[in-house]
């Protein structure tokens, strides 16, 4: 079954399955909704209790801290309960899975529920996620759609194992400082002698132009964090991309996470100031050694004197002297961070759907007409611009919970993919947003 006559949007025109808009239509449109409560018992002498992040009791929080410093892999602040813990404070449909074997908590998986849909808690700001297990438990990525009773899991950084056609390898990039600043800068100067000699130039240049530089880490500063919104949501207008701050409660667990008091763990706003105004912003988040650059931004008037990548390295050559080691730039694709990054880690991204879920949904297509664009759209699943259209699609659908938040995201998805490709590959990235 098709629609009567071609469809006609933009640069596009051709049949286009009603089966394949009403699927959209479904996606869209379904808003999140609230976690159930309990548990159920699946195979394997395993069950799955869920419960919200603040029904924790002490014990389980321990045991959870156990897990995680019995396993470097665990080592991110994304991993610390008390991210875990604010983000349950504000996120829609936030729960913690508590996998069960054999009577003991052998994992803990925090989430959250769109719909039928399950992504990492905090999503789309968490960088890295998986289930924090016991050692030598390792559930794979494909076994969460059935131990958590959803249709599908979407995930941008997960750490554990898992394979699927629907997920890629990304690459994260992070700077180890586990000699000590001045090793790291000389190695690092050494090897990009030019590179550091222009960024010499420019904060030169940056005292001469606007006064002399400083860092404070103005982390419950909410002037602070206001005028950082500011920018991000300024440079998301830009580029194109989903807001991600549009919806509201992701600004409200970048205004949550300072007042964590759990030990080892918390946050930093990084300001760096020229002659006593703030020209860059760098949120960032920490646990035991580890601290990852979260949110960056700068005035957009000061560009030429890269004071982004000036507040980075001042915060490492600050934080290096408070104890910190590794400094995680998160994922690849800006060329400053290899400068700055002298290693890497693979993750993975995609989507996992529950086994006969994604089977049934396929069938009742190709009954009315979709199969052959379903078929193509999974053969283009990972093409670049594929990849970058289901990333917004999870982008959209983590944030936005209500109708018109996620009516005006999918709009402007379809219409940036329509009006930067070109024919042939807008038409994979549309088929992309309507096959997530």
């Amino acid at each position: 079954m098709e629609t009567p006559g071609p469809f006609s949007f933009g640069r596009l025109t051709g049949p286009l399955p009603v089966a394949l808009i009403l699927r959209a239509l479904v996606r869209v449109l379904l808003p999140s909704q609230a976690t159930q409560t309990g548990g159920f018992e699946l195979g394997r002498g395993l069950s799955v209790e869920t419960v919200k992040p603040g029904e924790l009791t002490p014990e389980e929080i321990g045991l959870w801290m156990a897990f995680i410093q019995a396993d470097a892999g665990y080592a991110s602040p994304y991993f610390h309960p008390a991210f875990t813990r604010v983000a349950g404070e504000v996120t829609p449909g936030a729960a913690v899975a508590l996998i069960h074997q054999g009577g003991d908590i052998v994992g803990f998986f925090p989430h959250q529920r769109r719909g039928s849909r399950v992504q990492p808690i905090g999503a789309p700001l968490n960088d890295y996620h998986g289930v924090i297990a016991r050692p030598g438990f390792a559930p794979v990525l494909q076994d969460l759609p059935a131990l958590l009773g959803a249709a599908s899991i979407a995930v941008n950084g997960w750490t554990g194992p898992g394979e699927g056609n629907k997920l890629v390898g990304r690459q994260t990039l992070q700077a180890d400082l586990s000699q000590g600043w001045a090793a790291y800068d000389a190695e690092r100067r050494d090897t990009w002698r030019k590179y550091f000699r222009d960024k010499d130039r420019a904060r030169r240049s940056l005292e001469r132009d606007h006064g002399a530089l400083t860092v404070a880490f103005d982390g419950t500063d909410p002037a602070s964090l206001t005028r950082l919104l500011t920018l991000k949501r300024e440079q998301f207008n830009r580029s194109g991309r989903h807001d991600i701050f549009a919806c509201g409660w992701t600004g409200d667990l970048l205004r949550a996470l300072p007042q964590a008091t759990e030990p080892g763990f918390g946050v930093r706003l990084a300001v760096l100031r020229a002659g006593g105004r703030p020209i860059a912003y760098e949120y960032g988040l920490y646990a035991g050694d580890q601290y990852h650059f979260w949110l960056p931004a700068y005035e957009a008037g000061t560009s030429r004197y890269s004071p982004g990548i000036l507040l980075s390295l001042e915060t490492m050559r600050l934080g290096a002297a408070e104890g910190f080691r590794l400094f995680d730039y998160g994922f690849e694709g800006e060329a400053y961070k290899k400068y700055a990054c002298n290693r890497e880690q693979t993750v993975l991204d995609g989507v996992v759907h529950a086994p006969g879920f994604a089977n049934a949904i396929e069938a009742a297509l190709a009954k009315v007409g979709a199969g052959p664009a379903l078929t193509v759209g999974a053969a283009l699943g990972q093409a670049p611009l594929s990849v970058s259209v289901r990333r917004r699609w999870a982008a959209i659908d983590a944030c936005e919970t209500t109708v018109t938040g996620r009516v005006r995201g999918v709009a402007a998805a379809v219409s940036t993919v329509v009006n930067r490709a070109s024919a042939p590959r807008a038409g994979i990235g549309l088929l992309t947003l309507l096959n997530v």
